[in-house]
């Protein structure tokens, strides 16, 4: 947290500029040679340079060679490295040092020495056909690639887009010529003499005479680049005819490049890179991945801070790259290591409580695995300067409420400034025992109050305050001890939980007991997810380990176990995923179609299973074929994962019947329904365009023609199909194509009344032909009478939110593919039966769905739909019903009032109705209250109470103070509004049950007069005369009242049973008790004064409910007090996450 420090400027030490202009990089070097790695440090005075070697500082004082230049660079003279010594390969790191200013460290190099020149593999002789492509194999290792090259004939060879190398060091040679045959050989040069492969023969063959199936010689294969290097896909072909690269394509076509290479890699190149290779017999295609890698780079570095002791302070440092750096703190060029004071918070560096020692500067280092950065900032921490008088000690510092985890102090002004409207404060904090302190401001001049927060449980903590005018911090409090109250114990997180699969539908988990039960545990509850989705289920679980079935196939499941103790529910464990079996396919493949190319073979094409029934991954494709007659013999052929396959060898003039299934590596899924298609009689023609078809005819309805054809009269040129243009006017207005089987087609949704030209083409893979032209007027439209349309069907209600509801149905008058093509529409209408009165609401849509917004929450509503085209409209469908989700109420709790209980001055009977708005069922209340209606939320004590309670009990509150209470509803979705605040002040003392009760009633109700004699805020004594004046009073109303209750007493006893009854009774609602049937010890005789004040408050003390449940809890509470009451408030509780995962009043919620 950046402060603003209110400090002299002429006192105030100015931040040193220090930092690297130069840092070393990753090297590569060879045997023998030398090399320097950079470093260069600014500042003034001039830095020490220093050289660490794998996090050890190097001796290079006595070193022949290794030795230090001038600006702080390394130089390695005669590089080492051999099989068993390897002294100079390794990471270096440059340290900078400035005497009593501070150390900073460089980011690391990594220095890599190439080994001995040797092959893993070597060329081999080999023959190509002129035009085709050829590899050379040449390996080495990775770090002597760029040392390799190659000669022909012993004569260097030069490299081009033809002629070029792979990363891995082997040589390509695309589109062969004579020329290109002779004797090759690779050459390693990495300092000394060169080391030379076999030699291999390349010989250039004349084309074959008949086709070769064109295959693959070298694959793309998935590759990982770090940003800024080049990547090679290779995809090098043989066959014959020649074959070409057709295409690259990513998420759009690429060049027609036999290889493929990206320079300079960015993190956008990322993903499936395919190459598709076709020869005009067949086609082929391979992918493969590209990750792209990137190291770290800071998106925000520490800043420079200044500071004074005890403060609290935050190094930023916001880091990205691929995969996600890791960051270390230095300070001063050590390891910064994370204690109670030292804090790593996502990536920021908290040092809380700060002391002189902490000065200096601190480095952000971030690393992956492809490279590292750093980036720093100085730490000052100021004296405090005074220019004039100085407050003194604050007065009478108590801690005014206890929790768990935060504690609230209040003090007087100092004794020095007694109204001490100029004054801020500084709290100063520590653990017992700790020397290093943390410190508090107070929000505004003349607070005198301070929340401590984020403490620890039963702990003895040590307060101290001083104040601070405008010349400065002045004296000290004495330090006041306080500890914070224990917290209720739960249990830990289950260690050692695991998952694993049992078969594609079941997942088992299992988990050890926790090493803090704080206590038997009673049950666990494993919660499990599918992975991408929000919708959390779980189970609760006696023992150790669960099976758990009716899973989705090859899904991904996280798992999460919770201990409950008598307490209630315990830390959750970490999210273990685990991925169920894969199993064959449940679906068949889907749109399977053929295209006859010729008379012996068929091309088929289809696309994979629907989504969600692959159960697996794709391994291939099984297609099964037979000629029609049923009594053939079955043939069958696996492909791999590509959506065709070019079944050949077939017999001319035949029916084929196919299917298709996909494959995992469990088996083979469902097969797809048998289709059919004909060889052709004979090799056809495909040379040219069809000619014209021999007839065409056309018959016009109102609203459609019916076109039929006959094919060409030369049936020696293949048709494919048949093309059908028309419009109004023009035939080039929309076109549609049909297969070449057809020999009519029905044109419709077309204009009464109208002139259509009607244009028809064959067609096959060489073009359109010639065109044959007709046209028609559409018959005029009649009107006949209106008759009602088929009510929607299927009508479903799917509940999107608390106040959304998507309705869909299907339309029965509709074609299969319920498109909607002409001018009907629906109406939609809703309501819900509370009241039962509601009337409907309505609204129109033209699809088969609609979307119903600004819905309650939590209520059911009933839907149904109707559709109308023209002047006919349906009846109203079947009612779908649907009930909306819950939503955190919207209105707080009502009627809240507060009362004291009879006999017990120290305790209170809060009061309250559920809120207007629940938006669902409420499962909890939370009663806050604080001495202070201005204190921030998180410095109230909280009070829960289960959800089907409307009234509670607070005991041990301190006499004669005013008390403030809210109150908050909470139903599954989370917490509502707040409650206003309601005050009342407990009395001074027990006096008499009857006095206390009407005392507090008339406080509740009118502020103080000035005869009670309220304490001033600074807690000064009544004066002598009021004193008397009240003990007169107090002992007059005591003698007056003792006379009537004599005097009622014996009037009493003459009623009947029926009267005591009815008294008895409003004794007890003015005392605001409300007890359950025969409890008798809190049934008082009646009273006529306090009757007589029942009927003077009788609006106060309405009571919500006529036997309602109490509770009673001591104060101070907060969260981490509460022992759960049932398991109704146990699951309320509990929520994604478990609840003392946070702290303070926030972990209960």
């Amino acid at each position: 947290v950046q402060v603003l420090l209110n400090v002299h400027r002429s006192t105030v030490r100015t931040f040193t500029p220090f930092y690297f202009l130069v840092e070393p990089v990753d090297t590569l070097s060879v045997r023998g040679a030398f090399i320097i790695l950079n470093c260069s440090a600014y500042c003034e005075p001039s830095p020490k340079i220093e050289w660490k070697k794998d996090g050890t500082f190097l001796n290079l004082v006595s070193d022949d060679r290794r030795q230090l230049l001038p600006d702080g660079s390394l130089l390695i003279n005669s590089v080492v490295h051999s099989k068993h010594n390897k002294p100079d390969e390794g990471y270096y790191q440059c340290v900078a040092t400035v005497e009593s200013l501070g150390t900073i460290v460089s980011r690391t190099a990594k220095l890599t020495v190439a080994g001995l020149p040797r092959f893993t593999s070597q060329p081999e002789s080999a023959s190509v056909y002129r035009g085709n492509s050829v590899i050379l194999n040449c390996e080495v290792n990775a770090d002597l690639v760029p040392f390799v090259r190659w000669e022909q004939d012993r004569q260097p060879l030069f490299l081009d887009d033809r002629v070029f190398t792979l990363p891995s060091g082997a040589l390509i040679i695309s589109n062969v010529a004579d020329g290109d045959g002779g004797l090759y050989r690779c050459v390693i040069e990495s300092g000394g003499s060169p080391k030379y492969s076999d030699e291999a023969e390349l010989k250039v063959l004349p084309d074959p005479e008949v086709p070769l199936n064109l295959v693959f010689l070298r694959q793309p294969s998935p590759l990982t680049k770090v940003t800024g290097q080049s990547a090679v896909f290779p995809c090098v072909t043989a066959g014959f005819p020649t074959p070409v690269v057709s295409k690259w394509k990513l998420t759009f076509p690429l060049p027609k490049l036999r290889s493929l290479e990206i320079s300079d890699v960015t993190e956008d190149d990322a993903g499936t890179y395919a190459c598709i290779v076709d020869n005009g017999n067949e086609t082929i295609e391979a992918q493969a991945e590209l990750a792209v890698q990137a190291p770290p780079e800071f998106l925000k570095q520490p800043a420079n801070i200044y500071a004074h002791e005890s403060m609290d302070i935050v190094f930023e440092c916001e880091v990205t790259g691929k995969p996600t750096p890791t960051v270390k703190w230095i300070k001063n060029g050590d390891m910064v290591i994370p204690s109670d004071y030292f804090k790593i918070v996502e990536h920021n560096l908290q040092v809380l409580g700060l002391v002189k020692s902490d000065e200096g500067f601190y480095q952000c280092i971030a690393e992956n695995d492809v490279g590292n950065a750093q980036a720093g900032a100085q730490l000052i921490i100021l004296e405090h300067a005074t220019t004039g008088p100085l407050p003194s000690a604050p007065r009478d510092v108590v801690a005014s409420l206890v929790s768990t985890r935060f504690i609230k102090l209040t003090w007087r002004t100092p004794a020095s400034d007694p109204h001490g409207d100029n004054l801020t404060y500084m709290v100063f904090y520590t653990k017992e025992g700790i020397n290093r302190e943390r410190v508090e401001n107070t929000s505004r001049p003349g607070e005198m109050q301070v929340t401590i927060q984020n403490l620890m449980p039963e702990t003895v903590y040590v307060f101290r305050v001083v104040a601070q005018n405008k010349h400065g911090p002045g004296e000290s409090s004495v330090p006041l001890k306080v500890a914070t109250q224990p917290e209720v114990q739960l249990p830990g997180p289950a260690p050692n939980i695991r998952a694993y699969a049992n078969s594609p539908i079941s997942i088992t988990v299992t988990w050890d007991t926790p090493l803090s039960g704080n206590g038997e545990i009673q049950n666990y509850k494993l919660y499990y997810m599918e992975k991408g989705t929000d919708n959390e289920q779980d189970v609760d679980v006696g023992g150790h380990s669960y099976t758990i079935s009716g899973l989705k196939k090859y899904t991904e499941y996280s798992f999460r176990v919770v201990a409950y103790n008598k307490h209630g529910p315990g830390v959750s464990t970490q999210d273990v995923v685990v991925q169920t079996l894969s199993d064959v396919p449940s679906a068949a493949p889907q749109n399977l179609s053929m295209e006859v190319r010729n008379s012996k073979s068929i091309m088929i094409h289809w696309q994979p299973p629907p989504a969600g029934t692959h159960n697996g991954q794709i391994t291939g494709y099984k297609i099964r074929y037979r000629k029609a007659s049923r009594k053939s013999e079955v043939s069958e052929s696996i492909g791999g994962t590509q959506l065709f396959q070019l079944i050949e060898g077939l017999e001319r003039g035949t029916e084929y019947s196919f299917r298709v299934a996909a494959l995992t590596s469990n088996g083979t899924g469902p097969a797809t329904d048998w289709i059919s298609a004909e060889t052709f009689e004979s090799d056809l023609d495909e040379t040219r365009v069809p000619e014209v078809p021999s007839s065409l005819h056309v018959r016009p309805l109102v609203t459609s023609i019916v076109v039929s054809w006959t094919p060409p009269e030369n049936q020696n040129i293949v048709v494919r199909g048949y093309a059908i243009g028309y419009g109004i006017g023009s035939p080039h207005a929309q076109t549609i194509k049909v297969d070449y089987k057809q020999r009519y087609y029905t044109i419709e949704n077309l204009d009464p009344s109208s002139h259509y030209v009607i244009t028809l083409k064959a067609f096959n893979n060489v073009g359109e032909g010639i065109p044959l032209y007709e046209s028609a007027v559409t018959r005029p439209h009649t009107v006949p009478d209106p008759s009602p349309m088929m009510p929607p069907v299927g009508v479903q209600a799917s509940i999107l939110s608390h106040d959304t509801i998507r309705i869909t149905w299907a339309d029965n008058s509709l074609p299969k593919n319920q498109k909607i093509t002409d001018a009907r529409y629906y109406t939609v209408r809703w309501k819900t039966n509370i009241p039962a009165n509601t009337k409907y609401k309505t609204a129109n849509t033209t699809t088969l769905s609609y979307l119903v917004t600004s819905l309650k929450p939590n209520t059911l509503y009933e839907f149904s739909v109707m559709v109308t085209k023209g002047r006919r409209s349906s009846t109203w469908s079947m009612t779908a019903h649907g009930t909306t989700f819950e939503l955190v109420p919207t209105s707080p709790p009502k009627d809240v009032t507060v009362v004291s209980k009879e006999g017990k001055p120290r305790t209170i009977i809060v009061n309250w109705q559920p809120p207007s708005e629940a938006n669902g069922k409420i499962t909890g209340y939370i009663i806050y209250y604080s001495t202070d209606v201005n204190a921030e939320i998180h410095d109230w004590v909280i009070e829960p109470v289960v959800g089907n309670r409307l009234t509670h009990q607070i005991q041990e509150l301190t006499l004669d103070t005013p008390y403030y209470f809210k109150i908050q509803a909470r139903n599954s979705k989370g917490m509502g509004p707040m409650s206003e605040a309601v005050q009342f002040r407990t009395p001074k003392g027990k006096i008499s049950c009857m006095k206390s009760n009407w005392e507090h009633q008339f406080l509740l109700s009118s502020p103080p007069s000035p005869l009670t004699g309220s304490n001033s805020p600074h807690g000064s004594p009544t004066s002598p005369l009021d004193s008397n004046m009240l003990l007169v009073i107090i002992v007059s109303v005591g003698v007056i009242t003792i006379v009537i209750v004599v005097i009622v007493a014996v009037f009493c006893t003459r009623r009947t049973t029926s009267h005591q009854k009815k008294k008895r009774a409003a004794c007890k609602s003015v005392n605001g008790s409300h007890k359950y049937k025969g409890n008798s010890k809190d049934v008082k005789p009646p009273d006529l004064w306090i009757h007589h004040e029942r009927l003077e408050l009788k609006p106060i003390d309405k009571s919500p409910d006529p036997n309602p449940i109490m509770t009673d809890t001591p104060i101070p509470r907060n969260s981490q007090d509460i022992t759960p009451i049932d398991n109704s408030m146990d699951s309320n509780i509990h929520q994604r996450r478990n609840s003392y995962r946070g702290k303070g009043w926030q972990n209960y919620i």
